[in-house]
Formats: C-alpha cells, sequence, structure tokens
C-alpha cells in the first residue's frame, strides 16, 4: 500500500467532506474547493476520519492512491487555514502596488506591468518591494506566484529581478573577474 494513502486524513474543525459521483467536495470556513476522483479510488468517510482504498496493487493505482491523499490533505488545509507565497522584488526602482484590485509592478520596462489576479487569489503588497500571494487552492496559488516571478526572473549577474522569499540565486562572474 502507499504510505502516504493508507495514513487516515483528518478532518478539521468545520470542515464538510461530501462525495457526489466522480467528484469530491470540501468546504470550509474560507470556501468550498472540489476535486475529480477516479473510480479506482474509494473513500470511507467515517466521522472525523477519510480513509482511502485502492482495489488492486498496480502501478498506476498505488501512484493514484497517494495523489488523491494528498490532495485531499491540502484542500482540507486550504479551507481552514488558506495557503500565500511570498514574493520580494530585488533592484533599484523595482516597485509593487495594489490598484483597484490589480498588481501593477515597475519592473525597468519603459511601462509599468498590469498583472490581474484570478478569482479566487487575493494579491497583497505589504510593503512595496513585497508581494503575498494567498488564496484557498495550493496549486492556483503556486502557479500565481510563479506568472508573476516570471516576469522578471532573477538574473545571476546582480540578482535583479522577483525571486521567492528566501530563495537562493546563484551568481556569476561577470567580465571583470573572467580576466
Amino acid at each position: 500500500m502507499s504510505r502516504i494513502g493508507k495514513k487516515p486524513i483528518a478532518l478539521a474543525k468545520g470542515v464538510k467532506l461530501e462525495r457526489q459521483g466522480d467528484s469530491i467536495v470540501v468546504s470550509g470556513p474560507k470556501g468550498t474547493l472540489s476535486t475529480q476522483i477516479s473510480p479506482l479510488i474509494k473513500t470511507d468517510i467515517s466521522g472525523e476520519v477519510i480513509t482511502l482504498t485502492r482495489s488492486s496493487d498496480s502501478k498506476r493505482e498505488k501512484s493514484l492512491h497517494g495523489l488523491y491523499a494528498v490532495l485531499l490533505k491540502n484542500m482540507i488545509h486550504g479551507v481552514t487555514e488558506g495557503f500565500s507565497k511570498k514574493l520580494e522584488l530585488v533592484g533599484i526602482g523595482y516597485r509593487a502596488e495594489i490598484k483597484g484590485g490589480n498588481l501593477y509592478l515597475s519592473l525597468g520596462f519603459s511601462h509599468p506591468v498590469i498583472f490581474i489576479p484570478p478569482e479566487g487569489i487575493k494579491i497583497d503588497t505589504p510593503t512595496d518591494t513585497t508581494i503575498l500571494v494567498s488564496g484557498i487552492d495550493k496549486q492556483l496559488v503556486g502557479q500565481v506566484a510563479a506568472k508573476i516571478r516570471s516576469l522578471k526572473e532573477p538574473e545571476p549577474y546582480k540578482g535583479k529581478g522577483i525571486r521567492y522569499e528566501g530563495e537562493f540565486i546563484r551568481r556569476k562572474a561577470g567580465k571583470a573577474a573572467a580576466k
């Protein structure tokens, strides 16, 4: 059995989980999430614990077993606490601000870059050089943070660009050091 899949999943207080045909719907204090689940994986909801089982030991079913266990844990965590990613802007003149729900970025281009967040994502700028992306869907939060980072990825010579908080950028020596 999958080591991750065989562990029972505890439901947090105030979270409801329902199986509706091929999908599972998790609702909690922060919102509602749903995902499609393979008919090969069976779910048993008993009280405050969910257990996932599979019908055979094929490689595909083993991988799906662990996958759906982690997806359910992330959905439960998302509807109770939520997820967030913090981005840092490094560079002279690089700034971020929120205007009318949209993110305006000054990244050294001749024009400001406007990023419109998708539904379910909240973007905040605690300072003018940090961006906080938060929401209940872990995949969507990570995807939006990666999309913002791709607007100006950190370069290896001076380290300027948008990076995740705590991300290490390997620096290269410039022309002067090569001689």
